[in-house]
């Protein structure tokens, strides 16, 4: 039988989504203040939760999650065998993404946390590619610049191995005495 560990990791989806609309809001700012954007296209930048934003912050994820989950898909653990609307529901609802990953056994567990930090970082920076795609193309670039700077982190996390542990020295019964047959001592 095949020895793997599974490691999930958990993606809060109102988590996500309040980093968008929060370096949004910083962009837009640090625009307007240095006089790069008006006060009209640096509000515009500024996502926020009305439903014309929200909707479109929330197709983006969608996309990008689905579309991460194929990238790193040779150690993901799933079952699924029909598509259907799940991950956007999930999203809709602002509940946990989830993805499962089936490891060797030598993966080092340490890189649990980049993983999951890595997802994240990845997915606030590809939906606010989008987002700015749409509001201030300009600064479009750096965000996918540093979102697959992200996903080279993932993957390398992901790779990263333990080294083996050298098995104790075994111990081994003492020699019996040999018999002395003339019974001399």
């Amino acid at each position: 039988m095949e020895k793997k560990q599974t490691i999930t990791v958990y993606q809060h989806v109102p988590t996500i989504l309040y980093d968008v609309r929060n370096k949004a809001y910083i962009t837009g700012n640090s625009r307007m203040a240095s006089g790069e954007a008006n006060y009209e296209a640096g509000s515009k930048m500024q996502a926020s939760e009305d439903t014309e934003e929200d909707d479109q912050l929330k197709r983006s994820l969608t996309t990008y999650f689905t579309g991460l989950k194929s990238k790193l898909g040779e150690y993901l653990d799933e079952e699924t065998t029909t598509t259907n609307n799940l991950i956007a529901e999930t999203i809709e609802d602002e509940g946990t993404l989830q993805l499962s990953f089936r490891l060797p056994t030598n993966y080092n567990n340490a890189s649990a946390d980049a993983l999951g930090a890595g997802i994240h970082g990845y997915l606030v920076d590809m939906v606010l590619a989008d987002w700015f795609n749409i509001t201030n193309p300009q600064d479009m670039k750096g965000y996918t610049e540093h979102a697959n700077v992200m996903l080279e982190d993932v993957k390398a996390a992901l790779y990263k191995r333990s080294r083996p542990k050298r098995p104790g020295r075994p111990t081994f019964p003492t020699p019996a005495e040999p018999e002395n047959p003339e019974g001399n001592s």
